[in-house]
């Protein structure tokens, strides 16, 4: 007979197994949409092996006494006062346990689909919890959004997630295979979640940068973000009401053109009438395709990559939207109408006005275009270096479009949706990143005037996409001596 912890479980079969492994103890504590966790547990039998307390401080009064006054209750700030109060309790109350058991305490704070359906559900979730008796604890924390159209089903799906969850924490030790089985008895048409961090003394070698490529790739979420010094980030947090300029690319490496695009465009952007400078945020973004042209994605490559950009101070938002308007259309729900704008070469322009990109769209170039030039978002033109040393900018793009598409483009430029970015280093235009890379790979001299000194010393610090020191050129006498010596 087949061993049932060797399959897929269900819900149900998580929740019991949890409750019949003696060492495993710990406390539930849920806020708004999140009680269906806890009775997850109660409901299988055995609950008394699992639970060492349950509370749900839904009045805000009941709340700020217990963790503290908050501006936001349902956020990461919230969810950290509940695992910081939860946790130190179990070893403080049960001490006469500390050398048997893994403690943990899990908390959620949710926010449901009100009467109205007039709010998108959304919350947090996570599990500071113990892999030895004694040791110190580990921390997992999720975003999630909730896509049901049922507020109770919402609530089932946060039940089933919260399983999921500490049945990987507690019994599941490879990081990507707690990541993965979050999802266990759901669909990304019922829950996505867009951020996931792990981390503690049993997962420092854990790169969280990485699992958030992996929530990409997977299809938890179409878009996940992490900041300058790694730490991963919630994008609707991060880009609430901001507003944000986009600079897409493959970085590999990042030369003195992409930084001159994004130094330029810059100081176009603050310039724009309905920017507040104060609430600016740049974004360097990659796509799965331009991280998997072969279809498979190198992770050591992505990070040597993440690593690059981090170094410079940038912001990585790794995203599936691979058509520019499904990006912006993304952006635009997050900063609720604030100016964004994207960062593209002329070359990617000419894409954006292929007819045939949009084949398998109803309304074709019209319907993407009514979202990629949408209210208040603007492209920014970055010329390129025509043969005869002149530039190639919007005024040449214009002539080169089919007269079908001329008044389109003279709409939206008499409209202020694109602008050519003025002040360009013409003297970098030259400078091709594959080229770049393969002189690095190669250990060839002379590729480091292409980058910014930063990215030379993170190149040459950590020895990022292959890099090794350019062997010494031998003297001709010395080349003579090594030949006699062979005779």
């Amino acid at each position: 007979m087949e061993d049932i912890f060797q399959k897929k479980l269900s819900t149900q079969e998580k929740a019991l197994r949890i409750n019949l492994t003696k060492a495993i103890y710990g406390s539930f504590a849920e806020i708004g949409a999140g009680q269906e966790v806890a009775a997850n547990f109660f409901k299988v039998g055995g609950a008394s092996g699992t639970i060492a307390k349950t509370m749900s401080a839904y009045d805000m009064k009941f709340s700020d006494a217990i963790y503290g006054v908050g501006d936001r209750y349902v956020s990461e700030d919230r969810l950290q006062r509940m695992l910081s109060h939860e946790y130190v309790l179990l070893p403080e109350r049960l001490s006469h346990r500390i050398n048997e058991t893994r403690f943990f305490a899990f908390a959620d704070t949710v926010e449901a689909l009100n009467f109205e359906r007039t709010n998108q559900g959304q919350g947090w979730m996570g599990v500071r919890f113990q892999l030895s008796p004694g040791g110190e604890p580990n921390e997992c924390v999720i975003h999630v959004k909730m896509f049901d159209t049922d507020s109770l089903q919402q609530q089932y799906a946060v039940g089933i997630l919260g399983v999921n969850m500490i049945y990987g924490c507690m019994l599941l030790s490879d990081s990507e295979e707690i990541l993965t089985s979050l999802m266990d008895g759901l669909t990304t048409r019922r829950i996505e979640i867009d951020m996931f961090r792990i981390s503690g003394p049993d997962f420092k070698k854990i790169d969280n940068r990485l699992m958030a490529l992996k929530l990409v790739k997977n299809g938890f979420t179409k878009a996940a973000m992490f900041g300058p010094d790694g730490t991963v980030m919630q994008p609707s947090e991060a880009l609430y009401k901001k507003n944000v300029l986009v600079l897409r690319g493959r970085f590999r490496p990042v030369t003195h053109v992409n930084v001159d695009m994004l130094l330029t465009s810059l100081r176009h952007f603050k310039n724009e009438k309905d920017v507040d400078r104060s609430k600016i945020v740049v974004l360097t973004e990659l796509t799965l395709n331009d991280l998997s042209p072969d279809g498979k994605i190198d992770e050591t490559d992505f990070l040597h990559r993440a690593d690059i950009i981090c170094s410079l101070g940038q912001m990585v938002l790794v995203s599936n939207y691979f058509e520019y308007y499904r990006l912006v259309d993304y952006l635009s729900k997050i900063t609720k109408g604030k100016k964004t704008a994207i960062i593209m070469g002329i070359y990617a322009l000419q894409k954006v006005f292929e007819e045939k990109t949009y084949d398998n769209i109803r309304g074709g170039i019209l319907e993407s275009f009514a979202s990629l030039f949408g209210n208040n978002v603007k492209l920014y033109i970055y010329p390129a270096s025509k043969k005869d040393k002149e530039l190639f900018t919007l005024k040449d793009f214009e002539h080169q479009l089919p007269d079908n598409l001329k008044n389109l483009f003279r709409y939206l430029m008499d409209n202020n949706k694109m602008e050519d970015i003025k002040g360009a280093n013409i003297n970098n235009l030259h400078i091709i990143s594959d080229n770049v890379l393969a002189m690095i790979k190669n250990g060839e001299n002379g590729w480091e005037k292409f980058v910014p000194h930063k990215v030379e010393e993170a190149i040459k610090e950590q020895k990022l996409f292959d890099y090794h020191p350019p062997l010494l050129p031998v003297e001709n006498s010395t080349v003579k001596e090594m030949k006699d010596n062979l005779e």
